[in-house]
């Protein structure tokens, strides 16, 4: 190979690309412009950041306006794409004067483009490539996320018997299983588990007619098909599915043309030994105006809960996801973000990521003030989700002049009553407390007093400014 081949690569067409030509009509190697990219990058971030994600890129120029830039793995992609695109762009455009956005894709084809590395491409089995490929399509087509493992899913106390339960469904002992309803708050796993569902058994049985979606997007699809007279299709495309895994059936909420046709493509499957796989944010009991015979259909199977995660599983999800994006930061940090947020996991991926990202910028030293002003949004968020059922009854008694002893009575007067009423409305609004839970903590009153509680006061605020005034003023004080 000669000194103008260094760095050259390998397009899926086999063209190599020794040299390019530079901003100003001169050519240079690529690995001279990689050099200079290198350069301009470091000059913008840190000179961590510049190692750790660039030093070992590959440069396809095919014309003026579209490079790609090709990196070890997906983690460098996302990353890459996430937090540096714009500095990326910038040094492109001054070596090589490219106008248009560069792609970034992963050396080992991950990353859909399909480009083969480089240098000395390893030879892999055409059988394999085509089991790849087969896969990939199936789980495009699936609606399924292939980030989405059993793999990746951390387990702790709060999700074990949840995926255990998953794991039995995608390793074919269902009997007892279907439907799975899973339910649990935002970003607790619910759509992970789902998906590896579907991944996993289309990976052991590929013939499987596997489906993954909303419950919106079929409400949608629905309405669509009723407007345009296409029932027919709609209804043999999910009705003939082997898994059919639904996100959010609480959507069905209020609307009674898809619950009904919901119910028969539920039936048609089940009748069918279909697999099943539902989740929510909260039972099926306790979706308001969902039809009693799709609650008792949904409560047939197997039901099973995601609770936010307990510090040990937090810390473990914050090594794993520091292990994939190969970043590092102090232990110290890594036990205070997940000390500080503990009720969703997406807010802790989120908080992680923008401390890696504030590290390997080199923006400064990392203090706790800094980090505290770093996830200032993040930590009033997770502050607000902390407001507890006897918060809140502390603060409606303090507000209607009432002893707090009178929330749990059986005592019914009306200058009491309804205060327990605003009280049971917030505790449903502002915790994440269900029926039964919030009727025990106000003297053990059954769930259907919670129930009608809440539409009392939903009505009398739709009617009554001073009462909707109340409750919202009280809800902003619980959300300080």
């Amino acid at each position: 190979m000669t000194s103008r081949d260094e760095g050259a690569v390998t397009t899926p067409g086999g063209t190599r690309t020794g040299d390019v030509v530079a901003r100003g009509g001169a050519r240079i190697t690529t690995e001279e412009a990689k050099i200079q990219i290198l350069r301009l990058l470091d000059a913008r971030l840190s000179g961590d950041a510049t190692e750790r994600w660039f030093k070992h890129m590959q440069l396809v120029v095919e014309d003026a306006n579209q490079v790609t830039v090709l990196v070890p793995t997906e983690t460098h992609v996302l990353w890459i794409q996430e937090n540096f695109m714009p500095e990326l762009t910038h040094a492109l455009s001054q070596v090589l004067g490219c106008g248009g956005r560069p792609r970034v894709l992963a050396m080992n084809g991950a990353a859909g483009g399909q480009l083969t590395m480089l240098e000395e491409p390893k030879k892999q089995s055409k059988a394999k490539e085509a089991a790849a490929e087969g896969l990939a399509k199936s789980l495009k087509s699936a609606g399924l996320n292939p980030l989405y493992t059993f793999e990746r899913f951390v387990v702790g106390g709060n999700n074990q018997f949840a995926h255990a339960a998953c794991k039995a469904i995608a390793a074919g002992v269902r009997t007892a299983y279907n439907p799975l309803f899973i339910h649990g708050g935002s970003g607790l796993g619910k759509t992970h588990l789902m998906q590896a569902i579907g991944q996993d058994i289309l990976k052991a049985r590929p013939e499987s007619k596997v489906i993954y979606l909303t419950c919106e997007k079929f409400t949608n699809e629905f309405i669509l098909a009723v407007q345009k007279g296409n029932l027919d299709n709609f209804r043999r495309r999910y009705r003939k599915a082997n898994v059919l895994l639904v996100d959010d059936v609480q959507f069905l909420n209020g609307k009674e043309k898809s619950q009904e046709e919901f119910f028969h493509t539920f039936n048609t499957l089940l009748d069918g030994r279909a697999q099943v796989v539902l989740s929510s944010d909260r039972p099926a009991s306790e979706i308001q105006t969902l039809e009693p015979r799709l609650v008792s259909r949904f409560e047939c199977g197997l039901t099973v809960a995601l609770q936010p995660p307990q510090l040990e599983t937090r810390i473990a999800i914050l090594r794993r996801k520091m292990e994939e994006w190969e970043v590092k930061i102090p232990e110290d940090w890594v036990r205070f973000i997940a000390q500080r947020i503990r009720s969703n996991v997406r807010r802790l991926e989120g908080a992680l990521v923008r401390i890696a990202t504030f590290n390997s910028l080199g923006q400064g030293e990392l203090s706790t003030d800094r980090i505290e002003d770093l996830l200032r949004d993040i930590l009033r968020e997770e502050a607000a989700a902390k407001v507890t059922i006897d918060t809140i009854q502390k603060a409606v008694a303090d507000y209607y002049d009432i002893r707090l002893a009178d929330m749990t009575s059986r005592r019914r007067p009306a200058n009491i009553a309804f205060p327990r009423q605003v009280a049971m409305y917030l505790s449903r609004k502002l915790t994440g407390g269900s029926l039964v839970e919030i009727g025990e903590a106000f003297g053990g009153r059954d769930h259907g007093t919670v129930i009608h509680a809440c539409k009392k006061v939903d009505q009398m605020m739709q009617t009554d400014d001073q009462v909707r005034q109340t409750v919202a003023a009280l809800g902003a004080r619980l959300n300080r």
